[in-house]
């Protein structure tokens, strides 16, 4: 049976075209399960080692079977970001003959793996800031499984049906539709207004970033292409390549040294988002464990405990109010609603000395019991949240040194509860890195071939994924949110115009269509799979 396609049909026939048929041998299938059962197999090692290591007693499967099942979906989730997005590195040196597609394609999966491995983790919990506070609080209940396992299956049929179209839609974009669709869903269902569930100040930035980032990747590939144009006279650089001819030296080292920052990159990037949820999967199945850094020196603990006293201290100078007899419930509804009443600032004085006192009392994180440890570490991330809402907005009027000791307070939460263990990155790093190497062909081909009537030249090649590497690598530095799928994908446009190649117009409108419902389409389905979820559950 034919495979349904919505795309414009490929440019005529070309001797320049690579060849895709090419079967990988025997060696190339064995090395990559064996790789993918050794992934698995280290996986379950490691949480097994992490469980005896604490003494875990088990008297139920269930959590146990629940988390097994939300962590191959969330390596699901990345397995399936890889071959998707796999086109932003890859299809510009296939279709210039810098590398044959198959040594592209392992080339962009091992960079992957490395950008996943040395990335910081800062984008990690960034994603989690976005979802609900009060499910992140019972992420380990059946309504935190609930919204775990519909945003992954949102996102992962969403990038398989643009994958199956031959689409490239942003990956990023998806995850974040089917977070905000969980947070809708959730207010909705709680009988609050669906807005209440959504940051809508950073979804507004990222409508903003879905809007520009097309612009921004036409825009500047066309102009560097004619800046080349103007400056770089060898009219071969302009042309479709004869047969499977390699551009020049130094172009081919461009375009080979630009789709490995963009694989680089896009590993750093996407990577965590996957090990943010993994996180939050942990601290709800296994907190004992994953919830709080029990690494950290008992030292800096008895340190973490003396600046949360001194934070305190300058808390209820501040602002000398009486503290409710349960500030959780104040703070839970600031970081709901964002809405400070005079009751915040004692209540985060509350219970930032009960947070110090708990420190205190056990010597160390390490030292904290199995059943205390989820309250403490939901006690730290609801502090923490709500002192970065209170700095971005300007809340309390505090002075430069109560707002240094509230600064010093949360970079020590931070430090205890934002961590990611090495295997979790290992895990994260195989699958988006081995997902690279598989489906690729579909949106490597839309990329290539169904985007200009012309075939890609070597000009076009080299300033449309320089563009993608130099935009994403500003994206990380300024924490702006854009999607290197439709830089990049826009870039190839900008050149085609700029080369006086021509669009194919059907194609355009298809990829305009993608990037314009990927948000509503993912927040819908996401929305209705966390109702279902949760009715089942």
């Amino acid at each position: 049976m034919a495979t349904p396609s919505f795309t414009a049909s490929p440019a005529p026939a070309s001797s320049a075209i690579p060849q895709f048929d090419k079967k990988p041998g025997l060696i190339t299938i064995v090395v990559f399960f064996a790789v993918l059962a050794i992934g698995l197999l280290f996986t379950a090692y490691s949480l097994m080692h992490d469980m005896n290591e604490l003494g875990t007693v088990v008297t139920t499967w269930t959590p146990f079977l629940l988390l097994g099942v939300a962590l191959l979906i969330a390596l699901g989730f990345e397995f399936v970001n890889g071959f998707h997005d796999t086109a932003n590195a890859v299809a510009t040196v296939i279709y210039t003959h810098s590398l044959p597609p198959n040594v592209a394609v392992v080339w962009s999966g091992f960079f992957n793996f490395l950008g996943v491995l040395l990335s910081s983790g800062a984008v990690a919990f960034g994603i989690i800031a976005l979802l609900p506070v009060e499910l992140i609080l019972q992420v380990g209940s059946s309504a935190g499984f609930a919204m775990i396992f519909a945003l992954l299956i949102a996102a992962i049929l969403w990038n398989l049906g643009t994958w199956w179209l031959g689409l490239p839609a942003s990956s990023s974009h998806t995850l974040i539709g089917s977070i905000i669709g969980v947070g809708v869903a959730n207010a909705l269902m709680h009988g609050r207004d669906g807005t209440s569930g959504v940051d809508w100040a950073q979804a507004i930035k990222i409508g903003y970033a879905l809007l520009l980032s097309p612009l921004v990747g036409f825009g500047c590939a066309a102009l560097l292409l004619l800046a080349l144009r103007a400056f770089v006279k060898n009219r071969a650089l302009y042309k479709e390549p004869k047969g499977e001819t390699p551009p020049p030296w130094w172009i081919r080292g461009l375009l080979i040294l630009t789709c490995t920052g963009v694989s680089f990159a896009h590993g750093s990037n996407d990577g965590q988002k996957g090990m943010g949820l993994i996180m939050l999967i942990l601290v709800g199945t296994l907190p004992m464990a994953y919830a709080l850094n029990r690494t950290m020196p008992a030292d800096q603990a008895l340190q973490f405990a003396a600046v949360a006293e001194v934070t305190q201290q300058a808390l209820v100078k501040a602002a000398p109010l009486p503290a409710p007899a349960d500030p959780r419930p104040v703070l839970s509804e600031y970081v709901r609603s964002k809405v400070a009443t005079p009751q915040l600032v004692p209540a985060l004085a509350a219970l930032t000395g009960s947070i110090g006192v708990q420190v205190k009392g056990y010597g160390s994180l390490s030292k904290v019991p199995a059943e205390a440890v989820g309250n403490v570490r939901n006690d730290m991330y609801l502090s923490s949240e709500t002192i970065r809402l209170m700095d971005k907005n300007k809340v309390g009027n505090f002075d430069a040194d109560t707002s240094g000791k509230l600064q010093l307070f949360k970079q020590q939460i931070d430090n205890s509860t934002r961590f990611i263990p090495l295997w979790v990155k290992i895990a994260v790093a195989i699958a988006l890195g081995l997902g690279t190497m598989v489906g690729w062909k579909r949106i490597v081909v839309t990329v290539g071939q169904k985007i200009g009537k012309t075939h890609l030249t070597y000009a076009q090649g080299a300033s449309a994924e320089t563009v993608a590497m130099l935009t994403i690598g500003a994206a990380d530095m300024f924490g702006v949110p854009v999607s290197t799928t439709h830089v990049l994908s826009s870039g190839v446009a900008g050149t085609m115009v700029a080369n006086g190649g021509g669009l194919q117009m059907k194609t355009i409108r298809n990829l305009l269509m993608a990037w314009v419902l990927t948000l509503p389409a993912a927040i819908l389905l996401s929305g209705s799979l966390y109702w279902l979820f949760t009715q089942l559950f």
